[in-house]
């Protein structure tokens, strides 16, 4: 984890003083966390059309196919996708026992909000309706964005009055496109991976002129009662540590069953460092929460 903290200090130096690069080469070369791994070659990957969304179907070795964790991956809401989040899924999956559906959500800035949400949902209306997947056979994780995604369609499926999943699991979630934390400012000399101006420009881009505050954007001004079982993770060495710690407090006063665990010194999303003893340990904790939440029937 030390030489991984090293590297990416000396990357987000560099990257100061370089022009700053195209949406399209960032994308090609996202990787948030250090090195991106592949997904093992013993999980089976299977594209598949989820509500009209690209999906990938990833199984590992003994997961159980009545088991589904959706998996909603981070970027900013602009970058991500399976080439960057797949093997932290797959490995989730592995540890849980279940089976992984993961959506390629539309990104931003060409398809602001609430595209990314309204695919979310269509992908767990297919999910529930098509195939026929019990809500309590069901968790959903996600990191950064995805976290925020994770939290917005709890939400938003509770507003509809539709039945909830078994659990979530959010990594370094983002909640808060206000970027109001006391974390931003605070763990800017901290932070490895992002600046509170890289931030702030990714909120704008998905945003497109809608309120930060909107509830599906920023589910952290949203009611969070009644919500399912909540596992967060996040380190303290990131600028959106309040979100999670704010998320936590505030789903915990609406009497919810939630669960934070802080890293110390820990970066954004470091379950994606996958090889260091920290991600091992946050992987079991997972696999742990989601066997004791999804049980197999």
């Amino acid at each position: 984890m030390d030489d991984l903290l090293e590297l990416l200090h000396d990357r987000q130096r560099a990257a100061a003083g370089r022009p700053a690069e195209t949406l399209a080469e960032t994308r090609a070369s996202f990787a948030p966390a250090g090195p991106v791994h592949p997904i093992p070659d013993d999980v089976r990957v299977t594209e598949v059309t989820a509500g009209g969304v690209e999906a990938h179907w990833l199984d590992a070795p003994g997961a159980d196919a009545g088991r589904v964790l959706v998996f909603l991956h981070g970027g900013g809401f602009e970058f991500g996708s399976l080439a960057s989040d797949g093997e932290l899924a797959a490995r989730l999956g592995r540890a849980g026992r279940m089976r992984v559906l993961f959506p390629e959500y539309r990104l931003a800035p060409e398809h602001p909000f609430p595209a990314a949400i309204d695919d979310v949902l269509a992908v767990w209306r297919w999910l529930r309706d098509e195939q026929g997947v019990a809500a309590s056979s069901i968790a959903v994780a996600g990191d950064s964005a995805g976290g925020g995604l994770t939290v917005a369609l709890l939400v938003a499926t509770r507003d509809a009055g539709g039945e909830l999943p078994a659990a979530a699991v959010l990594m370094s979630p983002t909640v808060d496109l206000t970027s109001s934390g006391a974390s931003m400012t605070e763990r800017v000399d901290q932070d490895p991976i992002s600046t509170p101006e890289l931030l702030r420009q990714l909120a704008s881009d998905y945003l497109d002129g809608a309120d930060p505050r909107t509830p599906l954007a920023s589910p952290l001004f949203a009611s969070l009662a009644g919500l399912p079982p909540m596992l967060v993770q996040v380190g303290t060495a990131d600028l959106l540590f309040s979100d999670a710690d704010r998320l936590t407090k505030a789903a915990a006063a609406a009497g919810v069953d939630v669960r934070l665990e802080i890293g110390d010194g820990l970066p954004h999303v470091y379950q994606l460092m996958l090889g260091t003893p920290e991600a091992a340990d946050a992987t079991e904790r997972i696999g742990r929460f989601l066997r004791a939440r999804v049980p197999q029937r």
